[in-house]
């Protein structure tokens, strides 16, 4: 079995599959060649070169801005939010700060309040969008949202929460890639959401990627490529903008750009067999928007600059090469990885001169409205800039059917959200994703006749969306009503009681090199006698990191869904079919995976 044991190997590796990607149908465009035909009609555009006609110079800069609100309500807000509102913007209420400065969109996160439950988040909807409307210009919003799933989701139970990216990967179908982004945008549309930022188009060939992971498809450019065309084609296809996230590629770097400002050392010629082709197949599918990544990448663009402030990046690769010619949005401007190098006062206004169209939720809102404002008025912006990125954001709005069809409604709601038909196919879904990575005792599948005492303990996190979970206990709970009888316990208690089961279950969850209170544990267990089962419930790089269990899993996420489906595939209710999406270096090549009867040259 090949041990990829390093990063440069995995770059090689990625690169030689890269190599079929024009077989795959993302071949590059020639020199002179016209764009792609993305779909795009000019009713869309006629409509927004009218209303543009009527737009003041305020309302447009406007339009430029997607920010935070705080508040379940637009128009009443707890004493909390209202504070929060008071103290960034200025306003006591949502609904304030959409008019104050004519926004042309919100994004919803669950810490500022937005989506407590579907009801809750339909209400809110509409509330922003008569404040929107209700203003000179009459212009909806454009309403967003992380809702990624896996282990980003901003929007939990009951709406049905999927299978993510690097599950998808390692099911390796685009029908169900397709499926899924087609459920979460049906029900997002019906929440008044109507922009997701998803699908994450980055390939991650590097373990070490703390803020990428298993929010990527996986290290195979191609397979990256289809599987993000594919939920372009299912979200677009529900009704919603699709996002391919986050150009040029944010796969092969080791800081999170949250907290700092990565660079990724990728050649000329490694960026466009490595992470150019899932973007453009992004953009040959139509997508509607792509999002920048703030990081350098110094063989795109010397300067120094992160790719959301990069000419060269922006409109020369992605308008120019790719032939682009949606909606390009910045990643967060909250984020360390812009702000290190300028000013919250300069990077609106770079981030316009580069090619951005839309200006996400910068820190300071009023000072970036402000400083839009004064560099037009200065000339170090032209109107007619402004003018063009409106367009793109009003032209979007119309062929998602904003101008008509702006609101949703409760019974749309109960209709459309967490339907039983939508849950039984996020189920079926996760079935095909769980990798089985070694079993060299057949262990598994488990059966309880023989083995029906079942203890499950190891990392418990939060659930993503905070409306599931905890992983232990979800494992414990569809394995009993599967016929064993399986308790959770925590940690710190389970080397003690392990004596008493007949098998152990433990969840891991990013596993560092060398000694470590997780390694700890399964050296612990191991040494009991009971059997052990590792069951890496983020990152599949775990095993690696791990004392020999006798078996191990991989599912790519802790959510329920995920998780039910790991506890089928131990009963063996369900035989594993799941691939890596990603080699393990040292251990397991890419598209390793096994199933009940396979042992497995190293399994």
């Amino acid at each position: 079995m090949p041990k990829l044991a390093s990063r440069r190997s995995l770059l090689a590796a990625a690169a030689a599959l890269a190599a079929g990607a024009a077989a795959a149908g993302v071949p590059r465009r020639a020199a002179g060649e016209p764009p792609v035909d993305d779909g795009r009609n000019a009713e869309p555009a006629r409509r927004a070169e009218q209303l543009l006609a009527r737009m003041t110079l305020a309302e447009k800069v406007g339009q430029l801005f997607v920010s935070r609100v705080y508040g379940h309500t637009a128009t009443d807000p707890d004493r909390a939010d209202a504070e929060a509102n008071m103290t960034h913007f200025g306003v006591r209420t949502a609904a304030e700060l959409v008019a104050r400065y004519h926004l042309g969109g919100v994004i919803y996160f669950a810490w500022a309040h937005n989506t407590l439950a579907p009801p809750q988040i339909a209400g809110l909807s509409d509330g922003l969008q008569r404040a929107a409307l209700a203003g000179p210009a009459r212009i909806p919003l454009l309403i967003s949202t992380d809702q990624e799933h896996g282990i980003i989701a901003r929007i939990g139970k009951p709406a049905t929460l999927l299978p993510g990216a690097m599950a998808l990967g390692a099911g390796g179908s685009t029908a169900a890639a397709r499926r899924a982004a087609r459920i979460a945008g049906t029900e997002l549309a019906a929440l008044g959401i109507r922009q997701d930022y998803a699908p994450v188009a980055d390939v991650n060939v590097n373990p070490a990627n703390p803020v990428i992971g298993v929010r990527s498809f996986g290290s195979d450019p191609r397979a990256v490529a289809e599987l993000a065309a594919a939920q372009v084609r299912g979200y677009q296809g529900a009704g919603i903008a699709a996002t391919a996230k986050h150009f040029p590629g944010h796969g092969d770097t080791a800081t999170d750009s949250h907290i700092g400002l990565p660079v990724m050392h990728h050649t000329r010629a490694q960026w466009e067999e490595l992470d150019e082709p899932p973007f453009r197949a992004a953009v040959r599918a139509g997508v509607d928007v792509v999002m920048t990544a703030h990081i350098v990448v110094p063989a795109l663009d010397p300067s120094g600059d992160p790719a959301t402030l990069s000419r060269p990046i922006l409109t020369g690769i992605l308008r120019e090469r790719l032939g682009f010619r949606g909606v390009v949005v910045t990643d967060a401007l909250d984020m360390a990885g812009v702000r290190q190098k300028y000013g919250d006062d300069r990077v609106p206004v770079l981030a316009l001169q580069a090619g951005c169209d839309q200006l996400l939720n910068p820190p300071d809102l009023p000072l970036a409205y402000r400083s839009v404002l004064a560099a037009v008025e200065s000339g170090e912006l032209t109107e007619r800039r402004i003018e063009e990125s409106v367009l793109r954001i009003l032209e979007l709005k119309a062929r998602r059917g904003l101008f008509t069809d702006p609101y949703t409604s409760p019974e749309r709601v109960a209709a459309t959200v967490g339907t039983a038909e939508h849950l039984a196919a996020a189920d079926e879904i996760a079935a095909g994703t769980t990798t089985l990575l070694a079993n060299p005792r057949a262990l598994l599948p488990l059966d309880p006749a023989t083995r029906p005492l079942v203890l499950v303990t190891g990392a418990d996190p939060a659930s993503p969306s905070g409306t599931t979970g905890p992983p232990t206990v979800v494992l414990a709970r569809e394995l009993t009503a599967l016929g064993f009888t399986a308790t959770a316990v925590p940690a710190d208690r389970a080397g003690i009681v392990a004596s008493g089961y007949d098998a152990l279950l433990v969840c891991t969850l990013n596993v560092p090199e060398g000694e470590s209170p997780q390694r700890t544990l399964v050296t612990e267990l191991i040494s009991t006698g009971v059997p052990v089962v590792g069951v890496a419930i983020r990152n599949p790089y775990d095993v690696a990191r791990l004392p020999e269990c006798a078996a191990s899993l991989a599912t790519y996420s802790w959510t329920d869904v995920e998780l039910r489906a790991a506890a089928r595939v131990l009963a063996g209710t369900v035989r594993p079919a799941g691939r890596l999406p990603v080699p393990v270096p040292g251990r397991y090549a890419l598209g390793h995976g096994l199933t009940y009867g396979d042992r497995g040259p190293d399994s």
